[in-house]
């Protein structure tokens, strides 16, 4: 018997064990040496990176080099590109921003996608060519390139300004009108619309605006009530490989249940980046997913530049920069009129006009949909098309030039505004409040961020808190971050080991950087990025062994706390030490005594200490059985080795002794000792349950009562 499945594949196998490249392969490959080549040129002549990829695109084409022709193959890449990039900016955007913009939204783009669209009909109107072909040529020129400007917003960390919250909002109402666009262009062709059809075209927009308009809400509300509780769940798991599938299913599930709607991929991909941003680990989300964003993004710019005809371009150069000129002067007056009558200044005004000025990329979907209805640019059946698209590319290729021009009148504006200048420098204390809450921690500077918070830096936070030092916890760990914000301790969720995360602590605003992971290899991997990041910021980290020290100096550690059993208070000593509040200060040395008083007691297992509160046993040891139900689940053969036990200590009792932390604690069932998970780096709940064969753990975490059976590897 054959299987089909096997049959089809069979090619690709057959092709990859002879050592042969699918034939895909060599143009996928052409794409990413050529743009990584002119990007790095582009770099050493100061262009931006999206033009370098536009211009990659033009000469890998058809046109010129032909080294790419499938141009599906890059299309699909490039849509991809899109999501990812939209998906990230919704990240680092929230629902209580998007409310802030409503009036931006609907009103401000409202407004200028109307004005250009009947600016347009008229002008063409007045040069004797028919209304419909008018309002389909505005529809092409009102859309502006979602994807190259909030890139450039990014890159230039501007996405958060008025300026840029402008910009937003109007990309935003642009992305819904596509859905009436898209259901308007067989409507106005020659004859698409009569009296009853009109009719039926109009209630077939209000049916799709509607539909566009109930998913979208059905989303915000899944943000809301649902998601941040799927991602506290799937983080408490801490395998990478869960959280990272769990973003992309809820970027391009969204994307494609909105897109059912007729919603276009990018705002549905938007809006799952606003659902995942309603969780307290959005930012480890951006920084999970920014490398896949900036491969497919390079991608989708590329396949712009793909459509670009050279030899149109050079035969019809005067028409084309005509028609970027046209369309340029009219996209900047529209705006500007609709974003100055919100009442926004002169700079914002200018800043958006400049930002928003080119034709889009979904402008090429409309023009090929027009096309198959018989709808040209302005009418020109002959070379109309090829002019649009050559004019569309060139605009996106001077987007780079016009965003550095808008934001340089700003500035210049700004700064003859006595005193502007000053009070942009210094965040007023309201600021310092917005900042906090949306994650960005602008407002650090001269602080200490500890990356990790286990137990030295548990140990930390608190003596900097009780000495009145700065500082932020960076860390990972949805139990850590949660005790820490129950203590009213800043905490940044995120991967420490990622540069966007560091960035977004402030690393080069930091006085100091302590890192207090207990892995080695993590240490070591944070040592090397920050240092790269931030060559002159003091490193200090700490690690259990000695024979650690040496690497962690090569690798740009200032200095390396290395004790077996005391490098969280060694770690407090040095730290204070560096802030001038070293341990013969009192109040110093108060906290660094206690601290490693309970260090040492916990090592060697003893109780607490004379004067020191004993813990409560009904709440921490308290006898633990398994349920009813979990003692007769059918499928585990192992429950008559489960008793009802004493828990042996407070936390894992290996990791005790080892002076190392934990990621979560587990119960055997068997004999009652505590360990630590296999997501923990010591894994001693496996490694106690195949030494002593006791099969059976229970949950020791706040709100759990699951247990699993190692043998049967079944959960009850």
């Amino acid at each position: 018997m054959f299987d089909p499945m096997f049959d089809a594949m069979t090619p690709s196998v057959s092709l990859l064990a002879a050592g042969a490249a699918p034939p895909f392969f060599a143009e996928v490959a052409a794409l990413l040496v050529a743009s990584a080549v002119m990007a790095y040129f582009c770099y050493r002549l100061g262009v931006t990176p999206i033009v370098s990829f536009l211009v990659t695109g033009a000469l890998i084409g058809p046109g010129v080099l032909g080294l790419v022709q499938d141009r599906a193959l890059i299309e699909a890449a490039a849509e991809v590109g899109v999501v990812l990039l939209l998906f990230t900016i919704g990240i680092e955007f929230s629902l209580e921003k998007l409310a802030r913009i409503q009036r931006l939204i609907f009103v401000g783009g409202g407004l200028q996608v109307g004005l250009v669209v009947a600016v347009v009909t008229g002008i063409l109107y007045a040069w004797g060519i028919g209304w419909r072909t008018g309002v389909f040529t505005g529809c092409l020129v009102a859309l502006s390139s979602t994807a190259i400007v909030m890139k450039l917003l990014m890159s230039r960390g501007e996405s958060d300004t008025e300026g840029g919250q402008a910009v937003l909002g109007i990309l935003i109402f642009q992305d819904l009108a596509i859905v009436a666009m898209v259901l308007l262009v067989p409507m106005l062709a020659v004859g698409g619309a009569g009296g009853a059809e009109g009719g039926g075209g109009g209630l077939a927009i209000a049916w799709a605006l509607g539909k566009a308009v109930g998913i979208i809400l059905l989303v915000l509300v899944v943000a809301r009530r649902v998601m941040p509780r799927v991602m506290e769940a799937v983080a408490k798991t801490c395998s990478q490989e869960i959280f990272v599938l769990t973003v992309m299913a809820i970027c391009f599930g969204t994307a494609f249940l909105t897109s059912l709607a007729g919603v276009s991929l990018s705002l549905g991909a938007f809006l799952a980046g606003l659902v995942v941003s309603e969780s307290r680990f959005s930012e480890l989300a951006f920084g999970e997913i920014q490398p896949l964003q900036i491969l497919f993004s390079a991608t989708f710019f590329v396949s712009v530049g793909l459509l670009l005809d050279l030899g149109f371009l050079a035969s019809n150069l005067p028409l084309v920069l005509a028609i970027v000129g046209a369309v340029l002067v009219l996209k900047i007056l529209a705006t500007a009129a609709s974003v100055k009558l919100l009442g926004y200044d002169l700079g914002t005004t200018l800043f958006s006009s400049l930002m928003i000025a080119q034709v889009g990329e979904f402008s090429f979907v409309l023009e090929r949909t027009g096309r198959e209805v018989g709808l040209f640019p302005a009418g020109f059946e002959n070379g109309g098309p090829q002019a649009f698209i050559a004019a569309t590319v060139l605009s996106m290729m001077i987007t780079p030039l016009l965003a550095k021009a808008g934001a340089g009148l700003e500035g210049w504006r700004r700064r003859g505004v006595e005193g502007r200048h000053a009070e942009a420098m210094a965040m007023s204390e309201a600021e310092h409040d917005e900042a906090r809450e949306a994650g960005t921690h602008a407002h650090f500077e001269d602080h200490v961020i500890i990356a990790g918070y286990g137990r030295a830096g548990k140990v930390l936070a608190r003596a900097l808190r009780d000495e009145g030092v700065p500082f932020l916890i960076l860390t990972l760990s949805p139990e850590g971050a949660r005790e820490a914000e129950g203590d009213d301790l800043p905490v940044l969720r995120g991967n420490y080991q990622r540069g966007h995360e560091l960035s977004l602590a402030g690393v080069r605003r930091a006085r100091l950087l302590v890192v207090a992971d207990d892995d080695f290899q993590t240490t070591h991997k944070v040592v090397h990025a920050v240092h790269a990041m931030a060559p002159d910021l003091p490193i200090l980290a700490a690690t259990g062994l000695e024979g650690e020290v040496e690497g962690l100096l090569e690798a740009g550690a200032a200095e390396v706390v290395a004790a077996e059993r005391e490098s969280a208070l060694r770690l407090v000593e040095e730290v204070l030490g560096r802030f001038g509040i070293g341990s013969e200060v009192e109040k110093g040395r108060g906290e660094v005594e206690r601290e490693g008083r309970r260090l040492r007691r916990e090592a060697e297992g003893g109780g607490p200490a004379v004067g020191e509160p004993e813990a409560d046993p009904d709440s921490d040891l308290a006898p633990v059985r398994l349920t009813d139900a979990q003692a007769a689940n059918p499928d585990c053969g192992h429950t008559d080795l489960a008793r009802t036990v004493t828990p042996s200590s407070h936390g894992c009792e290996e990791c005790l002794r080892l002076g190392d932390t934990w990621q979560h604690l587990r119960v055997c069932m068997t004999c009652g000792q505590v360990a630590c998970c296999d997501s923990s780096k010591n894994q001693h709940a496996s490694k106690h349950a195949a030494a002593a064969g006791h099969p059976i753990v229970k949950s020791r975490e706040p709100g759990e009562d699951w247990a699993w059976c190692y043998e049967d590897e079944r959960m009850l």
